[in-house]
Parts: structure tokens; sequence; C-alpha cells
């Protein structure tokens, strides 16, 4: 069967195609990829792992045409992000930045 190995940094992205034998996990279908060498920084006891967005676990079945995808981790909290944008914003609303006075 024929399966997927990707990864992305903000600068790139590799996908790499690879034939596995039928019931591959995706821990072999990494290993056998060689994005490890690729990327030395990807620590599979520390990086999220995926298939088409979903997380799984290094030891499940893969199926064909399967896109097994190696997860960073996040440079910023989405929440915590949302959360001083809001601030930000409620901050404008009240004191509506600096205006220019008129003659």
């Amino acid at each position: 069967m024929t399966v997927e190995v990707a990864y992305a940094l903000p600068s790139n992205q590799v996908i790499i195609p690879i034939k596995m034998p039928l019931n591959a996990t995706i821990e072999q279908a990494i290993q056998t990829s060689g994005i490890l060498n690729k990327f030395p920084e990807i620590d599979l006891a520390i990086n999220k792992i995926g298939v088409f967005g979903k997380l799984s676990k290094l030891d499940a079945s893969l199926r064909h045409l399967d896109r097994v995808e190696i997860y960073r981790a996040l440079i910023a909290d989405p929440k915590e992000v949302r959360k001083q944008r809001a601030a930000d914003g409620k901050v404008m609303k009240k004191g509506g930045g600096d205006v220019l006075a008129e003659d």
C-alpha cells in the first residue's frame, strides 16, 4: 500500500510517499520514510502524530493512501492569543486611540 509521511516547518513542507506492507503501523511508516534523519528535532515521544488531522497513536494501523502527519509544538497558545486580541480590542474601543484636535 502507498502512504505519505508529512512534516512542515514555517519555511517548508515535506511529504514523503512510501510503499508499506498491509497493516503497517504509523511508527513503521515514519521509520521507513527516513524523515527522522532529515529532521533530527522530531522526537516521537514528544511530537504528536496524526492521520489526516486526527490524532493517532504510533501503533495504529494504516490504510492505503493515508497521510501520516508529524505535528510541531505550537509557538503560542491559541487561547491566550485570542484573549490578548480581545483585550486589545476592548482597550481600543474604550480609549478610541489618539485623536488630533481640530483648529
